[in-house]
């Protein structure tokens, strides 16, 4: 996990038992925590207690035990998402992203790709100088895909992050919004959103 997240542009540190993870997350103050509840020294859910009473630190819970009750004792405990193994690593960055945009706002910034420039602030996109005209709702989906670029995502992964799984429709909706933005993005050499057979989508933003 520590090569993917750096691949994905964070820092990340590892601490091999609770104690040790408790010392460095008060020494480091993290923007976020992937905790393991099968730790030695300090237990991850007495882990996640200590720390919830001393700050508001996101934390997300890995761990094996993966039934409804051990999801809820999660949640209930303070943890912001709850990911069960096996897991693959691009879905543990897809969560540790929407976390982060829920609890700090990360999706507030400008972003590029290729020749597309987009500024979440005032929610507007730009091929090159020409600016495209975007539904809301297609801007949500969009930033999704900017926030993750090369990143192979699910109709589930694209809905919890645009609409933080509320979405009124069933999730071959986001075909359709996918197939407009497609229309609305192509470039005579550019064609940014890619069809991943078995897979999903993913943003590519190299023109070939």
């Amino acid at each position: 996990m520590k090569t993917y997240l750096e691949r994905a542009g964070f820092n990340a540190a590892i601490a091999g038992d609770g104690q040790s993870g408790l010392n460095m997350a008060r020494k480091l103050r993290p923007d976020l925590i992937l905790l393991d509840l099968m730790l030695p020294v300090i237990s991850g859910n007495e882990l996640c207690g200590i720390l919830r009473r001393e700050s508001d630190v996101p934390i997300i819970m890995l761990t094996a035990k993966g039934s409804t009750e051990d999801r809820i004792q999660g949640i209930n405990g303070g943890a912001d998402d709850y990911i069960v193994k096996p897991f693959e690593p691009e879905e543990v960055i897809v969560r540790i992203k929407a976390v982060l945009r829920r609890t700090m706002g990360l999706m507030k910034k400008e972003l590029t790709c290729g020749p597309i420039r987009v500024d979440e602030e005032r929610e507007s996109v730009h091929i090159n100088d020409s600016q495209i005209q975007m539904s809301h709702a297609q801007f949500m989906i969009f930033s999704v895909f900017m926030n993750n670029p090369g990143v192979v995502l699910s109709r589930g992964q694209i809905i919890e992050q645009a609409f933080d799984g509320n979405f009124d429709a069933y999730e071959r909706a986001i075909d359709t919004h996918i197939r407009r933005l497609r229309k609305l993005l192509h470039t005579d050499n550019f064609e940014p959103i890619r069809t991943v057979y078995g897979g999903g989508y993913k943003l590519v933003c190299a023109s070939h």
